[in-house]
């Protein structure tokens, strides 16, 4: 009996030696030091910003520019993790997670929009935008109010609108005249505009996600397809396509959207932070896009692709073939749009001429400032000459 009790003594003092001289202070009951840079993350916002193409793509480019503005005008307390090339959504269930709050800003293509809101069908109609000046007094002015507020009964907030630029035709076989179409199958975005659109042309719409059209177009499940410049080149379609033609019959832009709830709920200052990065951004990327498209354009020419722009009476022809396309939809999209949208139409044009690198552009910079997007009408990649009312020859460099 002394023995065990010697024995529980001996271990218990054991025990206790190891407590007091034994354990580190560093192990997980001890205390934990302070770490600066957990301090304040309880007081993050993450915004989740999900799109589903190529991060050197006009979107791609603004969505980081974006994320990264806003980063630095909140100091670090709002936090924009986005997700390109369609990693966490494609371009059709995006509109699904947005609306139950699983992410926070999507930038969809107004066809996918179109086919959830009717209004914003009207910007699918075929040859809806003659130049960029059209975009610009479309997308800034009543047309572009009517849309966003369209969107509100859906628990969407429109924040901004972002270009990509004209859309071509890309097929295995030339594409000139209109009957060339017939009985080819298209790849479009969802849109019961685009499918009356070629059906217009004898041709058949088939919808699909924008990550799947590369594999589509290689196995045949499609003869063609219309996109960018930037899409046709980043994605290397014209590996899968023959032809393309120049006909920008139709408009690809982006719609910045926010779940409507999340936006009220944030505070008048994070508003103001998001606003303000949000706007720099536009202006940056809408000039980004036709430098890029330019840039990329010069690309594209080196590649196995028989390019053809169309000529003004095979432009007329088109536009004879498609014009049942707004008989149908004008009334879905309602009075009040087109409306806007004869105004706009019925404007002489102010085309501004094409640039190359080098043109002199006889113009002043203050004719070549946008103020409505605060930047100017030039490619930001490329070197221009101006001509200034003084006589003088400014060379603009860089200039974004």
């Amino acid at each position: 009996m002394k023995s065990f009790i010697s024995i529980t003594l001996i271990v218990l003092l054991g025990f206790l030696s190891a407590i007091m001289i034994g354990f580190r202070t560093d192990l997980p009951f001890s205390s934990l030091a302070y770490d600066e840079e957990q301090e304040g993350l309880q007081d993050r916002l993450i915004i989740k910003f999900s799109h589903v193409v190529a991060e050197n793509t006009p979107k791609g480019l603004a969505v980081e520019r974006f994320s990264r503005l806003v980063k630095e005008k909140s100091n670090g307390r709002i936090e924009v993790q986005v997700y390109p090339n369609g990693i966490l959504y494609s371009d059709i269930s995006e509109y699904d997670a947005l609306r139950k709050g699983d992410i926070q800003m999507i930038a969809p293509a107004f066809s996918n929009l179109a086919d959830k809101v009717p209004e914003w069908s009207v910007l699918d109609l075929p040859f809806v935008f003659r130049d960029e000046d059209d975009v610009e007094e479309a997308f800034n002015g009543e047309i572009g109010r009517l849309l966003f507020e369209s969107l509100e009964p859906f628990d969407m907030k429109g924040m901004a609108f972002w270009n990509n630029g004209f859309k071509q035709m890309t097929s295995n076989r030339p594409l000139q005249r209109p009957e060339d179409f017939a009985r080819q199958r298209f790849r479009i975005i969802q849109s019961k505009v685009l499918e009356a659109q070629f059906q217009a042309l004898g041709a058949k719409g088939y919808g699909a996600p924008f990550t799947d059209v590369y594999q589509k177009l290689a196995s045949g499940q499609v003869d063609g397809q219309e996109n960018t410049i930037s899409n046709i080149y980043t994605r290397r379609l014209y590996q899968v396509q023959r032809y393309m033609t120049l006909s920008n019959h139709g408009y690809l832009g982006y719609a910045v959207i926010m779940n409507k709830r999340f936006w009220e709920e944030l505070q008048p200052e994070k508003q103001a932070i998001i606003r303000e990065a949000l706007e720099e951004t536009t202006a940056y990327s809408n000039q980004q896009a036709l430098a890029i498209n330019e840039q990329q354009w010069n690309q594209l020419q080196k590649m196995p692709l028989e390019i053809h722009e169309l000529t003004p009476p095979e432009r007329e022809a088109w536009q004879k073939a498609m014009k049942p396309v707004y008989d149908t939809f004008a009334p879905i999209i309602g009075p009040a749009i087109m409306k806007e949208l004869e105004k706009l139409h019925a404007k002489p044009k102010r085309r501004r001429s094409a640039r190359k690198p080098g043109t002199r552009i006889d113009a002043g910079i203050s004719d070549l400032w946008l103020p409505k997007t605060k930047a100017l009408s030039i490619s930001q990649f490329e070197l221009f000459q101006a001509n200034s009312k003084e006589g003088h020859l400014l060379v603009l460099r860089d200039c974004g």
